[in-house]
This record gives structure tokens, sequence and C-alpha cells, in this order.
């Protein structure tokens, strides 16, 4: 699968909250995994293993059951959590072009019969997969629930190469994220959450801008650029906090 197909996917892409509980055929998971093998990742220093559960295996806050699930186990470092969201869009987009349905689903953890640490890596999140019994795709980008573009970018000129990520999905729907500087130096920030709202989506709303930043990285490639990522801390709008300078190359 190319990146213009991930790309394409992005514009028809929702969640999945009812499966046909089937599983998939034993050649559509081979080639699921097959492709796992080129993801890319944010950050390679960072160690990663993926895992395939059933549905006996899973123990979710939220009645959304699917046949099967792919979690991810991660070290925990600095950018841990946006690397986790930028390897798994990945695979979420893969599946989505291919028809299948998919849910992130942050709520979701192994039964204790699966441990949560493997080799030396811990359970970050999974993603729900499999046949839908609803429609798989949007018919319009106008379905998707999502901010306005000027609400989440002051970049100007910016509007073709940000527009696939306003579609990105988020815990909740949140869509923590904004992008200030400009076109070739791009600040990703996240919105800054009080007490109670750090404590559900403080670590959810990291993946999220991972999400994102796959995304622009797929509009980045359509457009024949690519990016460089820089960490080094620059001044974020006020009520956001700095997440990472994306630059042009």
């Amino acid at each position: 699968m190319d990146n213009k197909q991930l790309y394409d996917a992005i514009f028809r892409r929702k969640s999945i909250r009812k499966y046909d509980m089937a599983p998939l055929p034993p050649e559509t998971v081979a080639a699921l995994q097959q492709f796992t093998e080129t993801l890319i990742p944010l950050d390679e220093k960072i160690k990663y293993e993926l895992t395939y559960l059933g549905t006996q295996d899973v123990k979710n806050l939220l009645p959304i059951k699917a046949p099967h699930y792919i979690c991810i186990y991660s070290e925990k470092t600095d950018k841990y959590l946006m690397n986790t969201g930028f390897l798994l869009q990945q695979i979420d987009l893969y599946l989505s072009a291919n028809g299948l349905g998919t849910c992130w689903l942050g709520l979701a953890k192994p039964s204790k019969q699966v441990p949560e640490m493997k080799n030396g890596l811990e359970f970050v999140i999974m993603i729900a997969f499999g046949n839908a019994i609803e429609p798989v795709y949007r018919e319009h980008v106008s379905e998707f629930k999502r901010k306005p573009l000027a609400s989440m970018c002051s970049i100007q000129g910016a509007e073709e190469l940000i527009a696939p990520v306003r579609l990105a999905p988020s815990a909740s729907n949140t869509q923590p994220w904004f992008f200030s500087g400009t076109a070739e130096e791009i600040v990703v920030s996240r919105e800054k959450l009080n007490l109670i709202k750090a404590s559900i989506y403080g670590k959810m709303n990291q993946v999220d801008i991972g999400i994102a930043l796959f995304h622009l990285w797929l509009s980045f490639d359509q457009q024949g650029k690519s990016m460089v990522l820089d960490f080094d801390k620059t001044t974020a709008p006020d009520g956001y906090e700095f997440m990472v300078k994306v630059k042009q190359k």
C-alpha cells in the first residue's frame, strides 16, 4: 500500500463501533502483519512491540466489541506517547483503506490473563478492528465533526497542508492541537488542561498529537515535501504548551 492510499483514507475514515464478530481471514491478518513491518516511527530510538488480541483477551469500559485488537507496548521515555500515536495511526489508515472498521480504545486494557508488560515494555493503548456492520466510510468530508481550521491554525497560506490534519481522530474528539509559526516551520502545541481534564486526557492528548503528526507527515508527502522534527522548546500560543516544531525539508 502506498502513501497516497493512506492519505485518501483520511477523508473517508470514521470510528466504527459495531463489528461482525467473525474473525478475519488469516491472509488479511498476515497482510496487516507484513504492513506493520514497514511502520515509520516518530523516534526510532524508542523501543516498542505490537501484539494481537481477540475479544476474550480485552477488558473495555465501553460497549465496543470487535473480533481483533492490535496493542502497542512501549518503553516509557520522552515522546513515547506521541510515538505511539504516530505508529498506530499508520495502521488505522491502512485498515480503513482496506475497507475494515477501526476504533481507538483509550479505556480498554488487556484482560488479567494478558500481561501488561512485555519484554520490559508497558502496554499503552489498542485499536479494535474487523469487518463493520455499519457504514465503514463517511460519504463526504462535511460529516466530520471538527473545529474550524481557523480555530486551530494561525499560519497564513497553510490551509491545504493543515486541512488533512484537522480530520485526525482524538480522544473524545477533544482536538487538542494548535499550529502556529510558518508553513516552513510549524510549531505544534497542545491545549493546556485543568487538573480534572488532565487526569482524564493528559496522556491520551499526547497520543493525539502523534496521530495528528502522521496526518501532517502524509500531507507533506502528498505535496512532494518531507519534514524533520525539532524538539527544542519555543514559545507556544496562550493556553497551549509546545510539543514539537515541524520543519519543511
